[in-house]
């Protein structure tokens, strides 16, 4: 074979599967017999069809080299996947995964928790006080303390090495030696929080209806208003335009942007409050929760009626979803999983707590549930829950301190303004034509403004001993005199055309038998 032969050869691509290129089909395309009659712009448009099927083909490639595949449970016939326990689960599984499965016994509860972004590390906090961070998957305590005071809310900063407590008058900040570093109390009664790790905002909730934004990255409060709803007990994040979505006590779901003192949207989800909430992580469904165990999915982009509904056994309390859909559901004890609840809403796992579950969340890139309950926190196996690649260049599980305070410089010099949280995320790449049209004009002003004539005589010099503060003092007077005769003047001026202006209408007004009438002095 000859070396242009192979040459040839290496250079052929490997064929791509047609249900990955469907996937990443952005449509039909434009056709260019009908409607077009300029040759520039058919072999404009042509070349744009061409770019799309290239980006979506490459699109499609590089799944080839994603190395994991996520997993799941299947069953034979007459089965059903809820019949698994997690103790058979736990069996059929490798060590390293088994360990993932673990309860902690605690005193302080019910406990609140959350995960960082990568996954790796985990902080929990109990109603009495006892707070506690810790690498979960290596099971290294970073630190425990107990703050003497009730605890409402945990919530990690943009990296794992601080995280704010809501406590019972003010929210603190710990760092993960669990020194406090700062007390915001301007942020008074919270009862939730949520960060925004693209903003760099810090978003509570109080008991007296105030939604409060923080920028962490300078320690200013950029905005903070009422409400007006009341007391606030639930409340999400959208991932996708980053809006605070609160769940009311009349059923109706609002969204809130940091830039307007009132909601963007309202949806009337329930008859009665709202009691879950959850937003899947692409931003395009939200499920919510009912004390008259109703559970409902909506379409988020659409604002309208619930895609999926269903009625629960018992009410749903805490509501989660994983990265690849999969909805989480604590009611009292049980928790269940939703595998495709757009479609068949039916259970994927059920699992059974021996305490009532007061919080869960799945754990990013790994496929575990972890729940707080009344007697500390438990953590199940739920397969196929995670994204099985990552990719490290956004967030990296297994980084060191080098590649953490990398990443962080990075997040800061990338930080996106809390001027662009909008409910339309496409706003973004629009002209905002009135502010161009002010330029403009501003511009135009500028340019025929007509120069000031300089006056290149030379500059008198002020003889010595003419100046003083009592010249000053005396100058201020004269013009203060000055301006006083003026106005007066002004105002004699302003009286003498009134009245001349009445007699002028005065004379108008007379008939034509007045001049017969007596004459009056």
């Amino acid at each position: 074979m000859s070396a242009k032969r192979e040459n040839k050869m290496s250079g052929r691509k490997l064929p791509i599967d047609k249900e990955k290129l469907q996937k990443y089909d952005r449509g039909a395309a434009v056709n260019l017999k009908t409607g077009v009659k300029s040759k520039v712009h058919r072999q404009r448009l042509r070349q744009k069809e061409k770019f799309i099927e290239t980006m979506a083909e490459q699109a499609a490639r590089t799944e080839m080299l994603l190395t994991e595949d996520p997993g799941y449970l299947d069953t034979d016939l007459g089965e059903t996947t809820t019949q698994f326990k997690q103790n058979e689960i736990i069996a059929h599984t490798d060590i390293t995964s088994a360990a993932k499965s673990f309860e902690l016994k605690l005193e302080f509860g019910p406990y609140k928790m959350r995960y960082t972004r990568n996954g790796r590390h985990l902080v929990i906090g109990g109603k009495k006080g006892h707070v506690a961070a810790f690498d979960w998957v290596t099971k290294k305590l970073a630190c425990e303390m107990n703050v003497m005071e009730s605890i409402h809310d945990v919530c990690w900063l943009h990296i794992e090495t601080m995280f704010a407590v809501a406590q019972k008058k003010w929210v603190y900040i710990y760092d993960n030696q669990g020194i406090e570093l700062h007390c915001l109390k301007r942020m008074d009664q919270t009862t939730c929080l949520e960060f925004l790790p693209y903003h760099f905002l810090l978003a509570s909730a109080s008991a007296l209806g105030g939604l409060s934004w923080l920028d962490i990255s300078i320690g200013k409060i950029i905005s903070r208003y009422d409400s007006k709803i009341g007391r606030i007990d639930v409340m999400t994040k959208n991932p996708y335009n980053a809006l605070l979505c609160v769940g009311e006590s009349k059923g109706i779901v609002s969204m809130w942007s940091p830039n307007s003192h009132q909601p963007l949207a309202k949806m009337l989800c329930h008859k009665q409050a709202v009691s879950a909430l959850a937003i899947h992580p692409h931003g395009t469904y939200m499920a919510t929760g009912c004390p008259d165990r109703s559970l409902k999915v909506w379409d988020i982009r659409q604002l309208s009626g619930p895609v999926q509904s269903a009625i629960l056994r018992f009410p749903a309390q805490n509501l989660s979803y994983s990265q690849r859909g999969l909805l989480a559901v604590a009611m009292g004890n049980v928790v269940e999983v939703y595998n495709d609840v757009t479609s068949e809403f039916k259970p994927y796992m059920r699992h059974k707590s021996n305490w009532s579950v007061s919080d869960l969340q799945f754990c990013p890139y790994e496929d575990v549930l972890g729940f707080g309950n009344i007697k500390g926190y438990s953590s199940i196996l739920v397969p196929g829950s995670a994204e099985a690649n990552f990719d490290a260049l956004e967030i990296n599980p297994y980084q060191n301190k080098k590649q953490r305070k990398e990443a962080e410089v990075k997040a800061l010099l990338d930080k996106i303004q809390p001027e662009l949280i909008g409910l339309d995320t496409s706003t973004i790449a629009e002209i905002d034509i009135p502010t161009l049209k002010d330029r403009v004009e501003a511009k135009k002003k500028l340019l025929y403004l007509k120069p000031k004539k300089i006056d290149f005589k030379p500059r008198k010099t002020k003889a010595k001993g003419k100046g003083g503060t009592a010249k000053v003092v005396k100058s201020k007077k004269a013009l203060k005199e000055q301006a006083r005769k003026d106005n007066i003047k002004a105002m004699r001026e302003a009286n003498v055309l009134i009245d001349i202006k009445k007699k002028e209408t005065a004379k108008k007004s007379f008939g034509v038998l007045d001049r017969f009438l007596p004459k009056t002095k």
